[in-house]
């Protein structure tokens, strides 16, 4: 009965504040809190788009005064109430600000600003509508969209004033400044991913997907979710072209975004699939989902793991030879446990200059042949040698069992070639 009545007044509240704001501005008075308040009446229709130019037409007289007081009413507004349909009006109005604005204007600074000292509360989101958990849901997760998005914007912002380049500029840029500005993509690419995962978190269930203000407002969330997922295509394809120029980190990074867009690509087809069943967006309006195979993924990792092992090895090998080892030091000791003593090893010692060794007289192996070859001719050397070649294996060194058993001294090889001499003389 209490939980009744709470919400009965909580609705004349809100009828009252904004029957007020209807009557002060019939009257020729008018400023930003009764803008506010009619602009977010707790009613079912969607949030007039004439008020969006109101304020923008505000903001450009006076921007510095304006913004302070729109976000002092906004903040006011958006904390106090417990009625869905005013929280919705009021996040999708901001929604629309901060898709309006120039380019060039403080109101996201501000809203920074307002932020930061903890004025405006996106996320966490302390709303609450007890009428309803679904509705409740669906503004928090409204609201954790646009705290992101807020901070997208803000990076976006920085990277135009830092000069950071799109892709087309990117490939004709030197190595080094297209290393950096794609380190700069690969932060944008893992914040759109983020985006993408908020968009799908605000998937209304049950009696909230039936709302006709909540249809308004996924139309909105979809379309630019469709950006979103656009300009992240177009740099993917651009970070995995240089993806085996980029240094480790960004490597591995911009791996983890790929994998993780192949899982995220399958969810966000599935996601578009429902959108489109219950008519939140035109089918035409639908980007093309660019689904990348399992396998793809699998081959990829494959050939990133099997590269980096080898610069891995490389390296240590590398290492290994620059620095000296353990065992070639001569006062390395290997020392056991206990009472067991220390025991030298071995030592190896490294040379860099050649070493003259004195050879021994003593044990000189006479020649197995020895020729006198003085006095004899060249034709005489030739029969001599032919003989010899021509004789069986048996009758040189080896036996018929193919071992060495006796090799003939000096004085049977000089009768032997005596005998030759002779036969060559006649």
């Amino acid at each position: 009965m209490q939980r009744r009545i709470r919400q009965v007044l909580n609705a004349l509240r809100e009828q009252g504040c904004a029957g007020y704001a209807k009557v002060a501005t019939m009257g020729g008075f008018c400023d930003l809190d009764l803008l506010i308040l009619k602009a977010t009446a707790p009613d079912d229709l969607p949030l007039p788009e004439r008020y969006v130019h109101q304020f923008l037409k505000i903001f450009s007289i006076s921007p510095v005064v304006s913004f302070q007081t729109f976000f002092h009413s906004f903040t006011r507004r958006f904390g106090k109430t417990r009625c869905w349909r005013v929280a919705l009006k009021c996040l999708l109005l901001l929604h629309r600000l901060l898709r309006t604005v120039p380019q060039d204007s403080l109101f996201k600074a501000e809203l920074l600003w307002v932020r930061s000292n903890g004025l405006l509360s996106l996320y966490p989101c302390h709303f609450r509508d007890n009428s309803s958990l679904n509705f409740t849901n669906f503004i928090r997760s409204y609201a954790q969209l646009l705290d992101e998005a807020i901070d997208f914007f803000s990076m976006d912002d920085k990277a135009s004033e830092d000069g950071i380049s799109s892709s087309e500029e990117l490939q004709i840029q030197s190595l080094s400044e297209k290393m950096k500005e794609i380190g700069r993509v690969l932060e944008v690419l893992s914040q759109l991913q983020s985006l993408i995962d908020r968009v799908m978190d605000c998937r209304p269930a049950a009696s909230a997907s039936r709302s006709f203000l909540v249809k308004a407002t996924m139309k909105h969330i979809l379309r630019d979710s469709f950006t979103c997922y656009s300009i992240f295509q177009r740099d993917i394809v651009v970070v995995m072209d240089s993806l085996f120029e980029l240094p480790y980190r960004n490597c591995i990074a911009a791996f983890d975004i790929y994998k993780k867009a192949a899982v995220q690509a399958a969810q966000l087809c599935e996601f578009y699939d429902w959108c489109k069943a219950r008519g939140f967006c035109g089918s035409y309006e639908y980007p093309f989902i660019d689904r990348i195979p399992h396998l793809h993924i699998r081959a990829l990792e494959n050939v990133l793991h099997g590269m980096w092992q080898m610069t891995d090895s490389s390296s240590s090998n590398i290492s290994s030879l620059g620095s000296p080892s353990p065992a070639s030091s001569p006062s390395c000791l290997s020392e056991d446990d206990g009472d067991k003593e220390m025991v030298p090893t071995r030592e190896i010692m490294v040379i860099t200059q050649w070493e003259k060794f004195e050879e021994d007289d003593d044990d000189e192996v006479p020649p197995l042949l020895q020729l006198d070859v003085s006095n004899v001719s060249w034709e005489a050397l030739l029969e001599a040698s032919i003989v010899v070649s021509h004789d069986p294996p048996d009758s040189l060194f080896c036996n018929s069992n193919g071992y060495n058993d006796r090799i003939k001294d000096s004085r049977e090889n000089t009768k032997l070639m005596d005998g030759w001499k002779e036969d060559a003389d006649i």
